[in-house]
């Protein structure tokens, strides 16, 4: 067995990595396997992956892209490392170009409440707007959402237990219109305990793609503008919940970000926020006419 595939097996098996992410790391994987070609990957050097990344950049590869493609091969060498397959990590201090910083688009909180109130008489009312209200309230990931059975959610107690990315649970609050609107899709539905919240056909579970093209409906339906999508109303949960409370490390939590340097993009959200505030109300701020 490759490097790669023994490394991929480890990812499938002992880390349970989702597909979406084990296939993320084959294609980088593979295309440094291709790079190398008939080298073995264990005996390469830092030099060999510096020019790894010099040559995908020629290929046109943003700086992105490069970041991921280094982020994999520092997985897999790590491993080897401690594997006892390599004695020194050639990783170490190989760096990609930086990436501009891109803040993710949130919906201000009038553009949220538009979106979630959902009239509930139409067909599937009272389904689409527990959906949104749920990805809204908690922040939950698509996935997240997609596996979600009744039995994870404590609607009397305001409290949904998911299990995040590497299989990490957490339990994040439910907000009291979310679970005014879970009750009412569940008293007109009456699951099975074990059932999905939110199931697709024949009571299986729905796919992402499903919940993807309903929610960019229903926001043209409410007339809101902004392209929407279960990951944007994710963004706008953390940032209404760091520009009111302030707590970073509380954010991080409700999210499940393993690292918070992934949570502090909101910090820059909110200051965006709080410098539109400053540059509208401050009389030192405005220019002059």
């Amino acid at each position: 067995m490759s490097p790669v595939d023994a490394f991929l097996a480890h990812l499938a098996v002992e880390r349970q990595a989702s597909t979406h992410t084990l296939d993320a790391y084959r294609r980088d994987l593979s295309a440094f396997a291709r790079w190398a070609d008939r080298r073995a990957l264990p005996a390469l050097c830092s030099d060999d992956l510096r020019a790894f990344i010099a040559a995908e950049h020629r290929r046109g590869l943003s700086p992105k892209s490069l970041q991921r493609r280094l982020s994999a091969c520092r997985s897999l060498y790590r491993w080897l490392l401690k594997q006892g397959r390599i004695s020194a990590d050639p990783s170490a201090g190989v760096r990609a170009p930086k990436a501009p910083r891109k803040l993710p688009q949130v919906l201000d909180v009038d553009e949220a409440v538009q979106l979630v109130e959902l009239p509930t008489d139409a067909p599937l009312g009272l389904r689409d707007r527990a959906l949104l209200e749920l990805f809204y309230s908690s922040g939950l990931r698509l996935s997240e959402v997609c596996a979600l059975r009744w039995h994870d959610l404590d609607i009397d107690g305001g409290l949904v237990t998911v299990l995040g990315k590497g299989s990490k649970q957490r339990i994040v609050p439910v907000g009291s219109h979310a679970r005014a609107a879970l009750l009412a899709w569940r008293q007109a539905t009456r699951p099975a305990a074990d059932g999905f919240v939110f199931p697709g056909r024949g009571g299986q579970r729905i796919s992402a793609r499903a919940i993807q093209l309903r929610i960019k409906q229903l926001a043209t339906r409410q007339g809101v503008l902004k392209r929407i999508h279960p990951h944007l109303l994710r963004h706008s949960f953390a940032s209404h919940v760091l520009e009111s409370s302030g707590d970073l490390r509380g954010v991080q939590e409700l999210l499940g970000h393993a690292d918070i340097a992934t949570t502090q993009i909101y910090t820059h959200l909110d200051f965006q926020h709080l410098a539109k505030v400053y540059d509208a109300a401050h009389p030192r701020a405005r220019r002059k006419p």
